[in-house]
């Protein structure tokens, strides 16, 4: 029961997405052709909010659920790892018409074949895990 508060956010996030279109895989591909600036919105709107939300932890020391405080650790700036990335999640995210959030979203509102896009998103999770220390970061 202390974990509800988390499938209310999740619920009420899932909601926001449906209500959004953003879990539409034609307004995805909307946005990869430039025919359309609605997904573009509800992305400069999640980054503007993810921006105001770390400047309010750093700001007021928020710390999690649990008590511990929140710390942002730099990151290694490296240009070919941030392309090679960047791409082949685009490239993922415009074959399969789904981000993360949205194929969790999509697998809740009763698109079933969307398990076979979360399962692989995970098996690529998984492999990259495996071959994270081979790779150059």
């Amino acid at each position: 029961m202390k974990f509800i508060k988390f499938l209310l956010l999740g619920s009420l996030f899932g909601i926001l997405m449906v209500k959004s279109e953003a879990i539409s895989w034609f307004r995805i591909q909307e946005m990869f052709r430039f025919q359309s600036f609605h997904m573009y919105g509800i992305i400069g709107t999640a980054v503007i909010l993810g921006v105001a939300g770390v400047a309010l932890i750093k700001k007021f020391n928020i710390r999690d659920y649990q008590g511990n405080p929140i710390l942002f650790n730099p990151k290694d700036k490296s240009t070919t790892r941030y392309l090679a990335g960047g791409f082949i999640f685009g490239l993922g995210w415009a074959l399969s018409g789904a981000c993360p959030g949205p194929m969790v979203v999509n697998v809740g509102y009763g698109f079933l074949t969307m398990i076979i896009v979360f399962f692989f998103a995970l098996v690529g999770t998984y492999l990259y895990g495996v071959i994270k220390n081979q790779l150059p970061h």
